[in-house]
C-alpha cells in the first residue's frame, strides 16, 4: 500500500514538473548603446506601481558615464496628469541582457531588496520592439519605439510570452495595436 503512495506521489511529482515553464531566459547579446533612448509601452501585467498609468507610458534609458543606466518612466494618469519616476539600472555580471533596476534614493542603493530584476527577454534585431520580464513572471511588458504595434507583431510576443510562461490573462493593452 505505502509502495502505491509513494510511486503515485512519484508520478505526480514528475508530471507537475514535466509541465513547469522552463527557465527563463534573457537574449544575448545586448547593445546598450543600441537600446538607450525611448521606448512606448504597448502592454503590460499589472504592477502596483503603475496602476495610476492610464495612458502615454514611455519608459527613457541613457548611458552614463558610471558605466549605469539612466531610467526615466512617464506615464499619464486618468486626470490627464503627467507623473514620472526616475531611477537607475545596472548590467549583472556576465549577462548583458540581465539588468537590475532601482527608483530608491542613492543613499538606499546598498540594499538588496532594492534592486529588481529587469530581463529583455525578446528584441527585435534592429531594436524597434523589446519584451521585459523577471525570472518569477510577475511582471512582463511589451514596448516599441513608437507609440503603436502592428497586431500581428503584437500576437506574436503574446504567443512568444505565453510559451515562455507567462499568464497573459490580466495582460493590459495600454497603447493602439493596429
Amino acid at each position: 500500500m505505502h509502495v502505491h503512495r509513494l510511486l503515485l506521489s512519484l508520478s505526480l511529482l514528475c508530471s507537475t514538473a514535466a509541465w513547469a515553464a522552463p527557465p527563463l531566459q534573457s537574449v544575448e547579446p545586448l547593445d546598450l548603446d543600441r537600446y538607450a533612448g525611448q521606448w512606448h509601452e504597448i502592454a503590460h501585467l499589472p504592477t502596483p506601481f503603475q496602476k495610476k498609468c492610464v495612458a502615454d507610458i514611455t519608459a527613457s534609458y541613457g548611458l552614463r558615464a558610471d558605466g549605469r543606466i539612466s531610467v526615466l518612466n512617464r506615464c499619464r494618469t486618468d486626470s490627464g496628469k503627467l507623473i514620472e519616476a526616475e531611477g537607475v539600472a545596472r548590467a549583472v555580471d556576465g549577462h548583458s541582457g540581465r539588468l537590475q533596476v532601482r527608483f530608491a534614493p542613492d543613499w538606499l542603493s546598498w540594499l538588496p531588496w532594492v534592486w529588481a530584476d529587469y530581463w529583455v527577454i525578446a528584441l527585435d534585431p534592429d531594436y524597434h520592439w523589446a519584451m521585459i520580464g523577471e525570472p518569477d513572471r510577475k511582471y512582463l511588458w511589451i514596448l516599441s519605439r513608437s507609440p503603436s504595434m502592428d497586431d500581428a507583431l503584437f500576437e506574436s510576443l503574446k504567443r512568444q510570452a505565453a510559451d515562455m510562461g507567462y499568464d497573459l490573462a490580466p495582460l493590459r493593452v495600454m497603447a493602439p495595436v493596429e
